[in-house]
């Protein structure tokens, strides 16, 4: 199968890369500047695309983003410390983020005949991210097939929207992912904080995954606390 992959630079998106260029054709990686203060994890993408050896776009949506206000990740505003389930994190969400982006996407795929579109939502979206949970990808992919109707028809490839992050670490080890080339942090430094929600999902998913996390996070120990490990 013919595939772009949206790939923000994170754990999971650069994973499905990697799964996608065993296992099926990588025609390509697209990511989106929306205005993130995270921005760095594009330079964690093309990385990921120079490693492949596929074409990387940027796609500039930042004016889009700029509309969509009240988020942590595009806004002044803290982005929460904690578990990844905690109500707290959803000030992260930013609306219509993932309709956006795969609207483009498929309209790439399109034009360019490719035979699906690669996303890494999974499991551990879901409490947090409407546009990641299992009855939107079916409502999207409805959507494109009336959008394509008679002209193409990509395929929405989510393998792995049902798992959970630390199956998405075996997986990606499995095909050979360097993690510690991916980012996940929300906040932007200059290494992982280890304090935000997508660090403590992070590093509770090597651990689960019985595999070494080779990030270096600036609090290596404050998922502990969040997760229950500090009793275990």
């Amino acid at each position: 199968m013919d595939t772009i992959v949206i790939c923000s630079g994170g754990l999971d998106s650069v994973s499905l890369a990697h799964k996608v260029a065993a296992e099926q054709r990588l025609q390509a990686m697209l990511s989106f500047d929306y205005g993130q203060r995270h921005r760095k994890e594009l330079d964690f993408a093309a990385d990921c695309a120079r490693r492949l050896g596929v074409t990387h776009e940027i796609v500039d949506i930042s004016g889009v983003g700029k509309a969509l206000s009240g988020s942590a990740l595009t806004d002044d505003r803290e982005v929460p410390d904690g578990h990844y389930e905690e109500e707290s994190m959803k000030v992260t969400v930013v609306p219509n983020r993932n309709a956006i982006m795969l609207a483009i996407a498929f309209g790439i795929a399109a034009a360019r005949e490719a035979e699906a579109v690669g996303a890494a939502v999974h499991g551990g979206d879901h409490f947090i991210y409407p546009d990641c949970r299992p009855a939107f990808i079916d409502a999207f992919q409805t959507m494109q097939d009336r959008a394509l109707e008679g002209l193409t028809q990509p395929r929405l490839y989510t393998p792995y929207v049902d798992v959970s992050k630390a199956d998405i670490v075996t997986d990606g080890a499995r095909n050979g992912v360097p993690f510690a080339r991916t980012w996940s942090c929300y906040k932007g430094g200059a290494i992982h904080c280890g304090r935000c929600g997508t660090c403590v999902e992070r590093r509770e998913a090597f651990d689960l995954a019985g595999l070494p996390d080779p990030t270096e996070y600036a609090d290596p120990d404050f998922w502990r606390g969040v997760t229950g490990k500090a009793d275990a």
